[in-house]
């Protein structure tokens, strides 16, 4: 098994792949500026967490953001701008939160690999570990960040039908399989690649699951099962 450290690696690939989005809507020089478009792009975060993308028009922004409808025609030409933009945001601020993410989780995970021993007991308990780390990443996201995942499920639908946004959803899988990848890399997969898209797939299809029931209905123990099942087989079983 590698010893690389965790958190470098991930956190640096993230902030790189945020660092190349790029906005559609006028830039700003000054800080009250960007502030106020920044207030814009949240506000339609907001609408489209309770009223989904198609509910997002410049009156109805203005109102949310508390701002003239002048502000929003200023900053932003059309619909098109307001929404592609407000995914980039959202982009950059994934970024951010899985740089954290991954730093936070580096300690953890570097006692969990010094533990290995070669042995088959060992290497078991590793994959316990790790199945039972992923259900909780699971359960939080869906507890504390329940807004995030429905903006992220909202854009990867309308990516489908606006080509603006698929460059955007690339950075954002980027930045989730990065990590991941670096991870397995950590764990001494042999292919590393190809385990971080599974494992990101198979969380993806659980945080959707637990929006459409709510967090109290999540089959914990069904998922920490199935997460347990596939670090076996990672881990060499």
């Amino acid at each position: 098994m590698s010893s690389t450290s965790l958190s470098p690696n991930a956190a640096e690939a993230a902030y790189a792949v945020a660092e190349r989005v790029h906005y559609q809507g006028r830039k700003t020089s000054r800080q009250g500026s960007e502030q106020r478009r920044q207030t814009i792009l949240e506000a339609v975060m907001r609408i489209i967490v309770r009223d989904g993308v198609r509910a997002v028009r410049h009156r109805a922004v203005a109102a949310e953001a508390q701002v003239p409808l002048s502000a929003t025609t200023y900053y932003f030409k059309d619909i098109d701008d307001l929404i592609t933009d407000t995914f980039a945001l959202f982009v950059e601020r994934s970024a951010a939160q899985m740089a954290s993410f991954w730093a936070g989780i580096e300690e953890s995970v570097a006692q969990m690999v010094s533990r290995l021993d070669g042995s088959e007991q060992a290497r078991r308990q590793l994959a316990d570990e790790l199945a039972a780390m992923a259900v909780k990443y699971v359960q939080h996201q869906l507890r504390e960040r329940r807004d995030h995942l429905i903006v992220e499920q909202a854009f990867q639908q309308e990516a489908l039908l606006n080509p603006r946004l698929r460059d955007l959803v690339r950075a954002h899988r980027r930045i989730l399989q990065q990590g991941v990848t670096h991870f397995f890399e950590v764990l001494g997969s042999r292919q590393p690649e190809q385990d971080a898209v599974l494992l990101t797939a198979t969380i993806v299809r659980v945080e959707y699951q637990g929006l459409l029931d709510g967090p109290e209905q999540l089959d914990s123990e069904g998922m920490l099962a199935i997460l347990k099942r596939y670090m076996n087989l990672v881990l060499g079983f």
